[in-house]
């Protein structure tokens, strides 16, 4: 155990009161390139403790950086917790969880400057117009839990992000294709991530226009990401149960979308793969709808608490945050038709690669209302060229029950979501021309 950490836990033993600290550090080396130059490369190094306490039946809560002053910290998650909310839950207890330290080497950052200059040339060679930004992170992290109630956990992971993408201006036509991959262990494939990025400018070459009205729509696994996957996150979480935000709240055990849409969470493998979350819960993997019919939902220890249910190991944190429900990895299983297949069998429709933000949803509803920063324009099940100006929308459950199919293929889009392509067979399309 980490020297700071364990003091933290004694300071908290010796005030009879219960606690949970988490001890984060990290170190990350940027590299990146801008309008085809090298613009910076940096190491950043964070560290600290963030510390929740039980003080009277109420939750305190602080963290810290400065690892001098651990007292003061004990101090002051005693201090909230006087305003703090009652406690509704336990930390763990009796939990040992060490995973196995990674080996890994990652490469030096003279590598990846010199990868990056690569990249650049390779998209030069396909137009040396379009303005190249390439960046790297090189990334080491490790994460201990402790509680006073007898619970240790550890983990450590070393991981590679990498990303390039393309600013291609055309009098007024401005278009820009991007391309990432998130790896742990081991490099990114950077062939890959070139050619996805000049494929895009491929199919983007020539402009197509398309009427407003409702149309097939193919999401390719980031569109899909972007647009639908956060939306499963939302309202299968625990929290939106609780909070009444979900519309699956009265839907458990009944087949709500098609019975060829399954949807997992499997912390087992991916680059987000983990034994425990953040509060010491073990990790496992769950079925959340399977074969169309909504099978659980995922929690938190505080939310499961006011739900009247148990953990499933997924509260986890945003650096020195507090805890909340979220998903490692959000896994669609695929389908049985080809990506060939699947566009050949557009008479006239969308391809959705791309989006803008977040999109607009009313989540109660299920509906989505994307913006599409990449989209193209589908004709007798041929990609003709890109359309501009463009919004999709549907609702999910509608979708989902007029899906022609799922792609026979899964990709993991970043390090959170693993889905196949998608296509509906009618979503909304608006098109201003």
């Amino acid at each position: 155990m980490n020297n700071s950490l364990e003091k933290v836990i004694d300071l908290a033993k010796k005030k009879n009161i219960e606690a949970e600290a988490y001890y984060l550090t990290s170190q990350d080396t940027p590299i990146e390139f801008a309008n085809n130059r090298l613009k910076s490369l940096q190491t950043k190094a964070v560290e600290g403790i963030a510390l929740r306490v039980i003080v009277d039946g109420k939750l305190g809560f602080a963290s810290a950086s400065d690892l001098n002053r651990l007292d003061e910290l004990v101090d002051a998650a005693i201090a909230t917790a006087a305003i703090g909310d009652p406690v509704e839950f336990d930390f763990a207890s009796n939990v040992q969880l060490i995973a196995p330290d990674s080996d890994y080497q990652l490469p030096s950052t003279d590598k990846l400057v010199n990868i990056g200059e690569q990249l650049i040339a390779r998209v030069h060679e396909y137009n040396s117009e379009i303005l190249v930004d390439t960046s790297f992170n090189l990334g080491a992290t490790e994460v201990q839990l402790a509680t006073t109630t007898n619970t240790y956990a550890q983990q450590s992971d070393k991981g590679i992000s990498a990303s390039i993408s393309g600013n291609l201006v055309r009098g007024e036509d401005f278009l820009q294709a991007y391309s990432y991959e998130i790896t742990r262990d081991e490099e990114p494939d950077y062939d890959r991530l070139v050619e996805d990025l000049i494929g895009k400018y491929q199919k983007a070459e020539r402009n197509a226009t398309i009427s407003s009205g409702t149309y097939p729509v193919l999401f390719t696994p980031l569109g899909a990401a972007m647009a639908i996957g956060r939306l499963f996150k939302t309202i299968l979480s625990g929290q939106a149960v609780v909070q009444k935000a979900s519309p699956l709240i009265e839907k458990l055990g009944e087949k709500v979308f098609d019975s060829r849409l399954t949807l997992a969470e499997d912390p087992t493998f991916g680059v987000s793969a983990c034994q425990f979350d953040d509060e010491g819960t073990p990790t496992q993997k769950k079925l959340l709808v399977e074969n169309g019919i909504v099978k659980q939902f995922y929690w938190d220890r505080r939310w499961a608490s006011r739900g009247g249910t148990t953990s499933t190991g997924n509260g986890f944190r945003r650096g020195l945050s507090r805890p909340s429900p979220s998903l490692v990895n959000l896994c669609m299983s695929p389908g049985k038709t080809s990506l060939a297949d699947l566009i050949a069998g557009i008479e006239e429709g969308i391809i959705v690669d791309q989006v803008l933000g977040a999109g607009q949803s009313n989540q109660l509803a299920g509906e989505f209302s994307v913006n599409l920063d990449l989209g193209y324009k589908v004709e007798q099940g041929k990609i003709v060229g890109r359309v501009k100006n463009t919004m999709v929308a549907g609702n999910i459950f509608e979708a989902f029950n007029n899906l022609v199919d799922l792609g026979d293929r899964a990709q993991w889009v970043g390090g959170s979501s693993y889905l196949p392509h998608i296509l509906f067979a009618s979503l909304g399309v608006a098109s201003r021309n």
